[in-house]
């Protein structure tokens, strides 16, 4: 693949709800290793955009591409097979469970006991959580405690983790550094910034203009349902930012 084939690129999508237009005639482009963050108002349509990106919403115009590939997705699953996964606000984690169970959630290895009594291959899922952890660089002294145990930090890494392990090459982050402490923030900035390294593609949305101009490398500006901009990081501020989602 050649690196200027975005990984995912957004054509002219429109999404109507009735009379109601929650897209019009939307485009964005994330390549590898970039940080887009998605910003606008409540109502600019950011939800709506990321849900048809996701396999949540079947757009009413328009397309998605993946690496130059035009795509559709019938479900949330579909979505997630082709190589997108989105990271909502309350994470979908199991609370009861490890990180490895995590990880697994609904798709865990199986082993044989005895060669025919089918099992779950615990070590194997202990031993995927160590390695998805380290290669997001990130350390938790007991791999076997259930997740309820952990900080808000620590949990966007086991459901970034979790995206990872399954070879997600855009990560869809839902206010992801909402509802947590400073310290805690700025560990899921240093996730984020590993994922860049890695290649992968990440959409950012949030409310928190720092968060946002601390990861990212562009930023699109929705307002009620259109593009109202699109700016390099490193050439604009929170007053135009501000601006642009405003109006004016």
């Amino acid at each position: 693949m050649n690196s200027a084939t975005p990984l995912l690129e957004v054509r002219n999508l429109s999404r109507y709800f009735g009379a109601v237009r929650a897209l019009d005639n939307c485009s964005m482009v994330v390549r590898p290793g970039e940080v887009v963050a998605l910003a606008g108002d409540n109502g600019a349509g950011k939800t709506t955009m990321i849900k048809a990106i996701s396999g949540v919403y079947p757009p009413t115009a328009g397309e998605i591409l993946i690496e130059g590939k035009p795509v559709t997705f019938s479900s949330p699953q579909d979505a997630r097979e082709k190589g997108i996964e989105t990271i909502y606000q309350d994470l979908a984690l199991a609370d009861n469970l490890t990180i490895g169970s995590n990880i697994f959630l609904g798709r865990e290895p199986m082993k044989k006991l005895f060669g025919f009594l089918p099992v779950l291959d615990r070590k194997a899922m202990a031993e995927a959580a160590r390695k998805t952890m380290a290669e997001l660089d990130f350390h938790v002294k007991r791999l076997d405690a259930p997740v309820s145990n952990f900080s808000g930090g620590q949990r966007q890494a086991v459901a970034i983790g979790r995206a990872v392990y399954w070879n997600a090459r855009i990560l869809v982050m839902d206010e992801p550094t909402a509802a947590l402490g400073v310290p805690e923030q700025r560990k899921v900035v240093a996730l984020i910034k590993s994922l860049k390294a890695q290649g992968r593609g990440v959409i950012f949305i949030s409310h928190n203009l720092q968060d946002i101009f601390a990861v990212s490398d562009r930023i699109v500006v929705l307002r009620r349902g259109i593009v109202a901009g699109e700016r390099n990081i490193a050439d604009t501020n929170h007053e135009e930012v501000v601006k642009l989602m405003i109006g004016g």
